[in-house]
């Protein structure tokens, strides 16, 4: 996952991506930007409060439906399973000496297949300047 930010003073603006690629119908990949405003910016733990929105896709192979293809002679179903998901969502992001947990709740569902209902993710960050 990568992940970069930029910021003047209190604002700060984030993209993340990530996607991961096998063969065809098993690959994952999503995008998140947040725009959010920092508390306490100049401490070692502070919190960042904003607007983001994301993308996700996901397609991964699903035996069972291939083989129901295949005893069939023809494709019926599709032999695989997807997710795709696009909303708006209210986050939260605490630091604490380039370590952070973010959490998003979800506002506004753009695309709907097995959307979440809470977004959560935690890593750690360098910060360059």
């Amino acid at each position: 996952m990568a992940t970069l930010g930029l910021g003047y003073k209190n604002a700060i603006l984030y993209v993340e991506g990530l996607g991961v690629h096998k063969k065809e119908n098993d690959f994952w990949c999503g995008l998140r930007g947040n725009l959010s405003w920092t508390l306490f910016w100049d401490q070692p733990f502070n919190l960042d409060l904003g607007v983001s929105g994301g993308y996700e896709y996901a397609r991964a192979p699903n035996k069972m439906y291939q083989a129901l293809n295949e005893s069939n002679g023809k494709i019926l179903i599709y032999p695989y399973n997807y997710k795709e998901s696009a909303e708006i969502s209210l986050e939260v992001r605490a630091h604490l000496y380039g370590f952070y947990s973010q959490v998003a709740y979800p506002v506004y569902h753009f695309r709907k297949h097995d959307e979440p209902s809470l977004i959560w993710r935690m890593g750690y960050m360098v910060n360059v300047f």
